[in-house]
């Protein structure tokens, strides 16, 4: 999410330390995780359950060891009526379980690459 803050207005939440906000000011939310066993984290999938309004266009960042997707997001959001702007992922750094004994996967992403994509999404997204 730093990235693509960059050069634009927005607010950066930690849904990990911050478990309620007033997202109804904003027209375009983004909700970023990692992929954790094909999930988002359990944290930021809370935190719209708790307080993301009706209606509000959405869309989705993550990074993972290249099985994930936005499928646990897109779920959470599904029954608030949102509307999905779209998504990015990208490859991530992986120390999951066996993973981590080899030194992770992944390493040195999200890379600048990455990154130069992410901001392009975003940009595509906020014309």
């Amino acid at each position: 999410m730093d990235a693509i803050a960059q050069g634009h207005d927005v607010d950066l939440i930690d849904a990990s330390s911050q478990k309620h906000a007033e997202l109804g000011q904003y027209d375009l939310i983004g909700f970023a995780s990692g992929i954790y066993g094909g999930s988002f984290h359990p944290d930021v999938l809370d935190f719209v359950k708790r307080n993301l309004t009706e209606g509000k266009r959405v869309f989705f960042l993550y990074t993972s060891a290249g099985l994930g997707n936005a499928k646990s997001i897109a779920k959470a959001v599904e029954g608030k009526s949102a509307v999905v702007a779209g998504e990015f992922g990208c490859k991530g750094f992986n120390t999951f379980g066996p993973f981590k004994l080899i030194g992770g996967t992944g390493k040195g992403h999200p890379d600048e690459t990455d990154l130069e994509n992410a901001r392009r999404f975003f940009d595509s997204i906020c014309e």
